[in-house]
């Protein structure tokens, strides 16, 4: 469940008059801690006047102001500071026959603090303004105007304030000097300093915001999400002016810069992936034209489908009711495989656009065929994935999963187009370039599998690069994570939301459904499959709750139509309305598998490959064991074999059969792993199925 915000500022029914004129009137602002907002309006608005009220240089006719949970409606300046406040004045204000230190110890005066604390600040300051270290010694007055704000900044970040107040920090400065100062008020947001930020380029302000004021005559016209206020052309006509795509500065703030941000893409952040049913049970009723559809679509299209159905009884018409699924034939991965290249194709050669296949390393891949029509709703719903995790059309995507003939990065990619959003298609791997890229595009959303998650949280922690990078959401599939696996990779990334996406390249590829910002399932969606939890070893319904075995049926697809497809993952129905407010259903995250596949590193493997391997390389025996464990301090998996050698074969040979089993293994199943040779009938042996993967990676729940 998501936390609920700390309020550090609150102001209540706030009015402020210079003698007989008002300048506010009744404002009610909040700001809550670790955030930024800021307070976008024209001129004469109200905005200074509003933080030199907060700060105490000014007092209120009206209202009441609590800052850290004090009423301070009444207190100085002097004693502000000492709450925890400080103010950035508009024009800098600084002291121009003082030094730049000097000018910076003026911060701390109220507070009354040693000679070595104010030193120790000062290095903290330079380490955040570099560019001040050099001119420590130069008179603030000889500064640039880029290099003035930056003292006024540092001088009110020496008293270490819970509130830092920003008054208007890009005025006079050259365009690339102002992009030197946001990046900067990114860097203090990220680092976990409250900013209430006033600024006339409302475009700059609001993109370094998470929630926004409109001022306007000294009266709050509207406030709202920052990134909802920037992007939404609705709101940009009503409450910022009347200007067009064709000729912006019309508007309002046109010419203070909100003007340059994506006008070319003004209709994706009025659009919405999610479906359009009221209720439940119009839901169920799309459901069975979906799945009256996929069956008669099969039945006639696919040979492979034809000859089960007939098979099992069944033709069209008999599917009256969705409890009529029941009636049809399973598919297995088998079956994928038994029908390569093009298995249960049920549209002509010439309809087929694109192959995607699975990452598994058995001789035949499963491989899937996609019509356009399948590509075009693999895309909206993957769109509608990021939309469920909160992703907007001005973040900034950073995709680290694989490209190719696999689902992942190519799914990755067309849904964050198709939401709007930047795509920076990075590719797995590279740690260099993944933290390069993190910091020069500033990404604000990292998708990789979990433990390439964890790998690159831990090489920002070992960077240090934590408070320069700007990512607050991770989307991870492929594999399972732990509950403290995920912690971790929160933390490291200093808080970031992580969102487990489901998906499987049968059922179209990722995307398939997503974890919601509740945190406690996974929402499906049920207007493009079924989807069934089965007791693996009956094939019968379990009960509404309980752990079984995800099957599938899709209601739309068009080259390669799944019916009661056979997942192998082990999951569960979480019965109710999420509190999310989503009508669509949900599992819990995938716990395991009712088969002995296992995936490492991204890729499926299965006890039959490695067996099949091992028996082609003579001097090695029949009986052997996989052992699986994560690095806790790295996040790698590794893998190692125990393998018997051969009744009779030579001790010498241990070390070359080790190596060619390894260099056997990594040409053909495309991992790396360790291999030891044991001697012969030194490995438990079994009335039953002898035990083969010994996986220890996940060590506590998957969920909480």
């Amino acid at each position: 469940m998501s936390q609920q915000p700390t309020p550090i500022l609150e102001i209540h029914d706030l009015e402020v008059h210079y003698g007989a004129a008002q300048a506010l009137f009744g404002l009610d602002l909040t700001v809550n801690s670790g955030e930024t907002v800021a307070l976008v309006g024209a001129n004469g608005a109200g905005k200074t006047t509003l933080l030199k009220t907060v700060m105490g240089l000014l007092r209120p006719s009206r209202g009441t102001i609590r800052f850290a949970g004090r009423d301070t409606t009444r207190l100085s300046a002097t004693e502000m500071v000492r709450c925890g406040l400080a103010l950035s004045p508009e024009g800098r204000q600084l002291f121009g026959p003082l030094t730049v230190q000097e000018n910076l110890e003026l911060g701390v005066l109220p507070l009354k603090l040693g000679a070595a604390e104010i030193r120790t600040r000062l290095e903290e300051i330079f380490a955040l303004f570099p560019r001040l270290a050099e001119r420590r010694r130069q008179q603030a007055g000889t500064l640039s105007g880029g290099e003035q704000q930056m003292v006024a900044m540092g001088r009110a970040l020496m008293s270490k304030p819970q509130l830092l107040l920003l008054d208007e920090p890009s005025l006079g400065l050259a365009p690339l000097i102002t992009d030197t100062i946001f990046a900067i008020i990114h860097q203090l947001s990220r680092s976990g300093v409250t900013i209430l930020l006033v600024e006339q380029n409302a475009a700059r302000a609001l993109e370094a915001s998470k929630k926004a004021y409109l001022l306007a005559s000294g009266r709050i016209v509207h406030q709202g999400d920052s990134d909802r206020l920037l992007a939404d052309p609705r709101l940009r006509h009503a409450f910022l002016g009347a200007g067009s795509d064709e000729q912006p500065e019309k508007s309002r703030l046109g010419a203070a810069g909100l003007t340059n941000i994506r006008l070319e893409k003004p209709d994706m952040s009025n659009q919405t992936f999610m479906p359009p049913f009221k209720d439940e049970t119009e839901l169920k009723a799309h459901q069975l034209e979906g799945l009256k559809w996929t069956v008669n679509h099969a039945f006639n299209g696919s040979s492979f489908y034809h000859s089960r159905l007939e098979e099992a009884g069944v033709t069209p018409e008999n599917i009256t009711n969705l409890d009529d699924i029941r009636r049809l034939p399973f598919t297995t991965a088998d079956d994928l495989r038994d029908g390569y290249p093009f298995p249960l194709r049920a549209v002509p050669f010439e309809q087929i656009v694109r192959i995607h296949a699975s990452s598994g390393t058995t001789g035949k891949r499963k491989v899937l065929s996609y019509t356009q029509k399948d590509i075009d709703d693999w895309v909206h719903f993957f769109a509608r994935a990021y939309e469920m995790a909160g992703v907007t059309p001005l973040d900034r995507v950073q995709i680290a999963v694989g490209y190719g003939v696999w689902t992942a990065g190519m799914g990755f990619q067309l849904g964050c187009e198709k939401l709007g959003a930047l795509a920076v298609p990075a590719g797995p791997g590279n740690i260099d370039m993944q933290c390069q890229f993190m910091l020069d595009f500033q990404s604000t959303v990292f998708c990789a599998t979990a433990s390439m998650a964890l790998l690159m949280a831990e090489e920002i922690h070992k960077r240090g690069i934590a408070d320069r990078i700007n990512v607050n959401k991770i989307i991870y599939g492929s594999e399972r994570s732990s509950v403290s696996m995920r912690k971790k990779i929160s933390e490291l990334f200093g808080g970031a939301e992580l969102f487990d996406i489901p998906g499987l390249t049968e059922l179209y590829g990722p995307g398939t459904g997503i974890e919601c910002r509740e945190h406690d399932c996974i929402h499906y969606w049920a207007d493009y499959y079924i989807l069934e939890i089965l007791d693996p070893e009956t094939l019968e319904p379990v009960s509404e709750g309980e752990w079984g075995e995800m099957v599938v049926t899709t209601l739309c697809k068009e080259a390669a139509p799944l019916i009661r497809y056979r997942t192998r993952d082990i999951t569960r129905i979480i019965p109710g309305r999420c509190a999310c407010g989503s009508l669509l259903p949900r599992h819990s995250r995938i716990r395991g598998r009712s088969d002995d596949m296992i995936k490492f590193r991204g890729v499926n493997i299965y006890p039959s490959s490695i067996d099949a391997i091992l028996s082609q390389i003579p001097g090695l025996g029949s009986e052997y064991q996989v052992h699986l464990t994560r690095d806790e301090k790295s996040g790698k998996d590794h893998m190692r074999l125990v393998v018997e050698q051969a009744e009779g074969s030579d001790s010498q040979r241990r070390m070359e059969l080790s190596r060619e089993s390894v260099h056997q293994i990594k040409h053909q199943l495309l991992v790396s792993c360790e291999v030891e040779i044991a001697a012969y009938g030194s490995l438990p042996r079994s009335e039953r199925k002898s035990q083969r993967i010994f996986d220890s990676r996940i060590k506590d729940e998957i969920v909480g």
